[in-house]
């Protein structure tokens, strides 16, 4: 137990959790982040889990009030004890599942957590996590939109230059009059393991080797969690076709009023037509008619998120060593990341 300010707080093992669904599903809307559901985390754990223990910790105030899940995963790397988030490596934003309000307090709570060292990947920046005594290892782009700010596209657009504005308006009356491009929204169950073929195959007809992000195990991954979402209703899957032909697909998800682009893929024949672009935009505008209040791009600096983006935000890996060990390998992470040749290990490192 520790205290603050004037009341003390808990911290207690979930065990399976099976019980406590429902408080997790109302944090996990509370912190507004896909990624932080129960569900992600059960999924992931099935395909990722191999090799680690899972450790489920409430938060909870005097009166008994569960403020905080901390979703964590101890795992070793030969001598070393390693404690991190339940999802990272497949989770572009991660941290304890909570209310804003209730951040400083679950981070105090993070910072107990035993082991040679804490890797806290993918923290907001704007998480108080000066009380993890924790040092930056990896920074990266998390480009936002800011949708409640604008209300509708067409205010959107107007905020943007005129030459955006117009390549946005002919690119939509080229491929949707002049190509007659249809956008279609996978909702049915029984065609989905069809749409997210067509996703997988869009995907690597773009990018070839150069992207695992749905091969092998994250691709049975994101199927699982894909059949998941569309039950929850937070899956987005577009297909845009031209005459009845897949040329481009947008998968994300829309959970607590945040739209989230995950992945996409198009047909590398189409390029001239921008199919990409034309998915992205409609997937914004359908964003914007349904009333979501943010539209993220998630990580990636990307030059065409930032043409999109309405602010930049970043996410942050921090680790803090608890053990001599510990400390010395965050130290040599540290050194590591201070120079060009190391910070792309350090970014696989950091998941």
């Amino acid at each position: 137990m520790w205290t603050a300010g004037d009341g003390a707080l808990v911290t207690e093992s979930l065990g399976d959790a099976r019980t406590f669904r429902t408080r997790w599903a109302q944090l996990a809307t509370a912190s507004a982040n896909v990624f932080s559901t129960a569900e992600w985390t059960d999924v992931w754990w099935r395909h990722f889990g191999a090799g680690m223990a899972l450790e489920l910790t409430s938060l909870r105030n005097a009166a008994g009030e569960t403020l905080a899940v901390l979703p964590l995963v101890r795992e070793r790397r030969g001598p070393i004890g390693i404690v991190r988030f339940a999802g990272h490596g497949v989770a572009d934003e991660l941290g304890p599942v909570c209310a804003p309000a209730d951040r400083e307090a679950a981070t105090v709570a993070l910072a107990g957590a035993d082991g040679d060292v804490l890797i806290a990947e993918r923290l907001r920046s704007d998480w108080p996590r000066a009380a993890l005594h924790a040092s930056v290892v990896h920074e990266a782009e998390s480009p936002v939109i800011a949708l409640a700010a604008h209300g509708t596209w067409d205010e959107y657009l107007a905020a943007r230059s005129s030459n955006f504005r117009q390549q946005v308006r002919r690119r939509a009356r080229k491929l949707e009059r002049g190509l007659e491009l249809r956008y279609r929204l996978s909702a049915d169950p029984d065609r989905l393991d069809a749409d997210f073929d067509t996703l997988v195959a869009l995907h690597r007809a773009r990018w070839g080797d150069e992207s695992s992000a749905l091969r092998g195990t994250r691709e049975a991954f994101h199927r699982e969690f894909a059949a998941l979402a569309l039950e929850r209703g937070w899956l987005r899957l577009w297909i845009a076709e031209v005459a009845g032909v897949p040329v481009a697909a947008w998968y994300g998800f829309r959970f607590a009023g945040i739209e989230s682009y995950y992945q996409s893929g198009r047909d590398p024949d189409w390029d001239r037509h921008a199919v990409g672009a034309g998915i992205l935009e409609h997937s914004i505008r359908e964003a914007f008619a349904d009333g979501m209040r943010e539209y993220r791009l998630l990580r990636g600096d990307e030059s065409y998120k930032r043409r999109y983006a309405t602010s930049i935000e970043t996410v942050l890996t921090v680790a803090r060593g608890h053990s001599a060990t510990g400390r010395a390998l965050v130290s040599g992470v540290e050194l590591l990341a201070a120079r060009p040749r190391g910070r792309r290990l350090v970014s696989r490192l950091a998941g």
